[in-house]
Parts: structure tokens; C-alpha cells; sequence
């Protein structure tokens, strides 16, 4: 599969653009590339749906923020028009930039339509939060969720009437879906195109219902979506699936589903952007002649070595043992804080036997081994 150019490259703007550069910078895309001025050109139609799809995203703050921090990952794989969208759905979305219909630009009459001229429906947006566990998050994962939501109408498959018989012209716009109006204005006479208000720019009205939907051409059901999480997601990232949202009345588009991480803490680990950490409490015995302890993992258990003399406050690295990026930069490492547990209660032989040893000097800390420990609060 092809990889998705930077969707600033793609509208040849800065990464620091306004909002009003990227839509000037995705009109002109758009006014290049337009379907009704490259007819049958593949390549332009395909340049077309990938300046829709980067203003679609640098065009919403949330999602340009979230592409800025993760890149394509961020996206959830699902950004931009593979996920069912069409041409028309493009125009349905974006033509408002434009100035509705874009007639008065000639040969661009569709331009905020679907092919007949009516309105293209679109179904409203479905959020759904998901918790994964820290090894989920490691190696990525499939989920599939139970999503209540509106569905196309099985009796009348969406078009709310009770039959192909079932319609009448709307005699407003004579089946058209929009009203042309002239108006005088300095510049000569400007045409403009709305939307009909009398069929709702459908073009046609039902004139006997579908009895299962009442006309709506949608009802509620369940429905199972597979949902593939890429590894390295963090808290808060959300993702995106385009056309798994509900279904749009009377045909048309579906909504997008938004997918929010949770992260289930783990009884031990802790993550700290791609690292994990541990705090390992050694006893003093083990600080003190060294010990092999075992510690757990993403992975399950590891063993490693404790020297002889190890201080707390030490950091122990295992390279690679932490979370991947989602941007596939690396993987982080897992990283083992040791602590020393100092003991409460003594009996009175302990205390005798630790006794005769405070006067040794293996006992007494150096200089060097102080500023080891202390280091990390001499900036604070």
C-alpha cells in the first residue's frame, strides 16, 4: 500500500499555518484538480480526494493536533476517504468554501451536490471510549465492540419509501433539489443556488412511507465493529474509523466513529511516555552482597543482577524492554528504580551485630558515593 504523503506537503503550506492559509491552499488544490476540469483523469481525481482529505483533518484544530503529535498513526489509520466516501460526499462537505453551489466558476454546477443536484445526507458522528492493558498497548490490538447505532433500513434498504413506486416529483425544483435565484448586483446579474426547501434537496418527496423505518430509512440496531489499535497509543489519543458512525437518513453518507484510549493502570509497572518503570525495594542484604532478583515485564518475568554495593536511588536500564512509538521511531526501555528497605524493628542481637559494625569504613559513605545519591536535588 502507498504511503501517505505529509498532509502539508499535500496542500503546500507550513506547519505553522493559519486556518485561512489552508483553506486558501486547499481551494486552489481543489480548483486545480477538479473533476469537471481533468475529465477521466485518474491521477488528478486521486490528487483531488488527497487535498480533501488533508483539509479535512489540518482543517479540524483537534485532529491537526493530534496529527501534529502521531502523524498518520494519530489518525487511527481511518482519516480521509477510504473508509466509503465519495466525490460527492467531498463536495457535500467542503463546497461551503466555495460559495454553495460554485456556479458562478462555470462547469463546477455539482460542486456542494451529489450527480442529480440534490443534497447528500450525512449521518451524525458515534463516540466510544476503549481501556487497554499496558501489554495491549505494546503489541497493538484487535478489538471488536458492540455498538448500538442507527443502520440503513433493511425493508426499503434506506430510501424510506414503501416501494419504487412511492415517490412524486418535487414541483418546487421541478426534481432538481435546488433553487436557482438571479440577483442584481454591481458586478451584472449573479446567479446563486440553494438549497429547495420543500423536498429538502432530495428532488422528489415520498408519497407512501416505508411502514418499518416511518420514512427515515434508518433504524436502530446493533452492530459488531472491528477496531484495529495500533500499537504505542497513549491516554487520551483518539482514533478515528470514517463511515462507522450512523447511518444518514434517506441514504447518503454514515458519520465517523471516534475512538477514545483509556489505559488500565498495571498493579506494577508505570508508564512514562514510551518507558516503563519499576521500583525494585531491595533489602539491605541484597544492596548490600548483591542478589539476583526476578522483576516483571510487557513481556512476564526477567531476572536480573543486583552488584554488590548497590545505592539507592540507581537506575537499572533493560534497552528496548518499554513501549514501541507509535510513529515506529523506536521502543522505549524499561527502566528499574532501586530502592533499599531499612529495617523497622531490631532485636537486640541485630542491633549489637550492626552495632560493632558502624565503626568499619566499608560502612562509612564516601564523598563520591553522597554526590552519586544526592545529584538528582542539586538543581531542584
Amino acid at each position: 500500500m502507498a504511503t501517505k504523503r505529509d498532509y502539508y506537503e499535500v496542500l503546500e503550506v507550513s506547519k505553522t499555518a493559519s486556518q485561512e492559509e489552508i483553506k486558501k491552499a486547499y481551494r486552489k488544490k481543489a480548483l486545480q484538480y477538479h473533476p469537471d476540469k481533468n475529465p477521466d483523469d485518474k491521477a488528478a481525481e486521486e490528487k483531488f480526494k488527497e487535498a480533501a482529505e488533508a483539509y479535512e483533518v489540518l482543517s479540524n484544530e483537534d485532529k491537526r493536533r493530534r496529527y501534529d503529535q502521531f502523524g498518520h498513526a494519530g489518525m487511527g489509520g481511518s482519516s480521509g476517504y477510504d473508509g466509503g466516501m465519495t466525490m460527492e460526499d467531498i463536495f457535500s462537505h467542503f463546497g461551503d468554501i466555495f460559495g454553495g453551489s460554485f456556479s458562478r466558476f462555470g462547469g463546477f454546477s455539482n460542486f456542494g451536490g451529489n450527480s442529480s443536484g440534490g443534497r447528500m445526507n450525512r449521518g451524525s458522528d458515534l463516540r466510544v471510549k476503549v481501556k487497554l492493558s499496558l501489554k495491549e498497548i505494546a503489541t497493538g490490538v484487535e478489538k471488536k465492540i458492540k455498538v448500538n447505532k442507527y443502520v440503513s433500513c433493511s425493508a426499503c434498504h434506506g430510501t424510506g419509501a414503501e416501494n419504487s413506486n412511492s415517490y412524486s416529483t418535487c414541483n418546487t425544483c421541478k426534481g432538481s433539489g435546488q433553487v436557482t435565484r438571479t440577483v442584481s448586483t454591481i458586478l451584472g446579474q449573479m446567479q446563486t443556488r440553494t438549497i429547495c426547501s420543500e423536498c429538502n434537496g432530495e428532488g422528489k418527496r415520498i408519497t407512501h412511507k416505508c411502514p418499518q423505518c416511518n420514512g427515515e430509512g434508518i433504524t436502530r440496531s446493533d452492530d459488531v465493529i472491528t477496531i484495529n489499535i495500533p500499537a504505542g497509543v497513549a491516554e487520551g489519543m483518539q482514533l478515528s474509523l470514517g463511515g462507522k458512525g450512523n447511518a444518514a437518513r434517506r441514504g447518503g453518507v454514515n458519520g465517523d466513529l471516534f475512538v477514545l484510549i483509556e489505559e488500565e493502570s498495571h498493579p506494577e509497572l508505570i508508564r512514562d511516555q514510551d518507558d516503563i518503570i519499576y521500583n525494585l525495594l531491595l533489602s539491605f542484604p541484597q544492596a548490600a552482597i548483591g542478589a539476583t532478583v526476578e522483576i516483571p515485564t510487557l513481556d512476564g518475568k526477567a531476572k536480573i543482577k543486583v552488584d554488590p554495593g548497590t545505592q539507592p536511588g540507581k537506575v537499572l536500564r533493560l534497552r528496548n524492554k518499554g513501549l514501541p512509538s507509535v510513529n515506529h521511531y523506536g521502543t522505549g526501555d524499561l527502566l528499574i528504580n532501586i530502592g533499599v528497605y531499612i529495617p523497622e524493628n531490631l532485636t537486640k542481637e541485630q542491633k549489637e551485630v550492626i552495632s560493632g559494625m558502624e565503626k568499619s569504613s566499608n560502612f562509612q559513605p564516601s564523598q563520591s558515593v553522597k554526590e552519586q545519591i544526592f545529584s538528582k536535588f542539586r538543581n531542584m
